[in-house]
């Protein structure tokens, strides 16, 4: 635990490094880890120094809250929170997706059909802000519009010091259900029940998300939060750290049980199924790489160095593949565009498996305004397709954005943007950002929005 007089320490070393930035320069986080899949503009300049800001202040677990810093991962929350059975209300997919960037960007998780996203169960932020002041945002306080505004702001209105964020208190195992579905329309029905009753077949559902790997192979996974061991005692928990694979088990067993911790972490070993495109998957090699390197945040690194080196680009042109567009996206249409989506998603793009991931949220939020109590989908699909080596920049992707928006959808900016000023600033709430950054960052010292979702500034 990294206690208050730790953190104000941190906290002060992050206010001398604001004050270090040359004046008119711009401002940004000194951060050695990243879950974006967007280029980012090269930048001399210090950045801000968050180190210190990487852990958990407190826990309450009377008033089931935590005092957290923004730059912590959830891996670390998970790691204090859990022993004493506690978990945030949303835990992102990927362990060092860090609860700022979560909040300032948008997570999900297989909770988001009851709790949301994360933003949704902070209490109170401390941010700093473009002017380099310290305010602590609440709903209902002095800074209630900065509240309001930063999530889905990634970075544009300042950046997260401390989240007070409620805790949910959970039991130490998980059952799982793979429901297989005849086609979308079916899954589309049993989402929509279960969002509106929690339960299916007079069982409790805790958590939902599905796999869709082919229009007709559609598996719902609902899991049940439980005290108790299924028949069979420890044996019976699953273990898909090792040599098996989470996602080929959807489609091998009706039924599961896997501890908490690692179902909480259960897509993170092979980063959904794209650990196969380094040949993770294969039975010779996974022996081999071990099993603390099999990772989100590893296999991120590898694509970096990818990008880096060509190495894909150099391949492609031995098997003279003449182009290929990299698609990382993760999008919200409403239920009832599932099934719209997934048919024109198979007819123009073509890849599976992805992901799907309902999620409810309690109000609408002005920078990624979803309407309240409405169901919506999270689509996850993550991979390449081959394009004509004439293709412009973004063909693919121009051409999602342009569907998703046309079944009245939105997506997540963590990856590539291609829209115009305009349409991005009424997708993305322009005009409440632009109010807030005039009162917090008046002389622009942060990037907008658009300059880091599209721009890449």
């Amino acid at each position: 635990m990294r206690g208050w007089h730790a953190h104000r320490e941190a906290v002060d070393r992050l206010l001398e490094s604001y004050g270090a930035i040359p004046p008119g320069a711009r401002v940004r986080l000194a951060k050695k880890t990243s879950n974006l899949f967007r280029p980012r503009s090269a930048d001399d300049t210090p950045g801000l120094d968050v180190g210190g800001l990487d852990g958990v202040i407190a826990i309450d677990t009377a008033a089931a809250t935590a005092d957290v810093q923004g730059v912590c991962t959830y891996e670390d929350l998970v790691a204090a929170t859990l022993p004493l059975g506690f978990i945030p209300y949303v835990v992102p997919q990927l362990r060092t997706i860090t609860l700022g960037g979560a909040v300032t960007g948008l997570g999900i998780e297989s909770t988001s059909f009851r709790n949301g996203l994360p933003h949704e169960s902070v209490l109170e932020m401390d941010i700093l802000t473009g002017a380099g002041d310290l305010v602590t945002a609440t709903p209902d306080g002095e800074h209630a519009e900065l509240f309001d505004a930063f999530p889905n702001s990634y970075g544009s209105l300042g950046y997260a010091t401390r989240l007070k964020i409620k805790l949910e208190q959970v039991p130490p195992y998980v059952t799982l259900r793979h429901v297989r579905m005849a086609d979308a329309a079916q899954a589309v029905k049993v989402i929509e029940q279960i969002a509106e009753t929690r339960e299916w077949h007079g069982e409790r559902v805790d958590g939902l998300d599905g796999t869709a790997f082919t229009p007709d192979e559609i598996y719902l996974t609902l899991a049940r939060f439980t005290d108790t061991l299924p028949s069979g005692g420890p044996r019976a928990v699953s273990d898909y750290t090792g040599q098996q694979i989470f996602y080929r088990s959807i489609q091998q067993r009706e039924t599961d049980a896997l501890t908490m911790n690692d179902y909480i972490w259960r897509w993170d070993t092979d980063w959904f199924w794209c650990s196969g495109a380094f040949g993770a998957q294969n039975p010779w090699i996974r022996r081999l790489w071990p099993a603390k390197y099999r990772r989100s945040d590893v296999f991120h690194k590898i694509v970096g160095l990818d990008e880096r080196f060509g190495i894909i680009k150099t391949l492609d042109r031995i098997k003279k593949i003449p182009g290929r567009e990299r698609v990382i996206q993760d999008i919200e249409v409403p239920l009832d565009q599932v099934p719209t989506f997934l048919e024109w998603f198979d007819a123009e793009i073509g890849m599976r498996p992805v992901w799907l991931c309902p999620l409810q949220t309690t109000r609408r939020w002005p920078a990624y305004p979803l309407e309240p109590a409405t169901t919506y989908v999270n689509v996850g699909f993550w991979g390449t397709v081959e394009v004509p080596a004439d293709a412009p920049a973004g063909l693919v992707n121009r051409t999602i954005e342009e569907a998703v928006h046309g079944m009245g959808g939105h997506k997540s900016l963590y990856s590539e943007a291609f829209y115009d000023q305009e349409t991005f600033d009424q997708m993305y709430g322009g005009e409440v950002l632009a109010a807030a950054r005039r009162r917090y960052d008046p002389e622009s010292r942060l990037s907008t929005l658009y300059q880091k979702a599209v721009r890449n500034s």
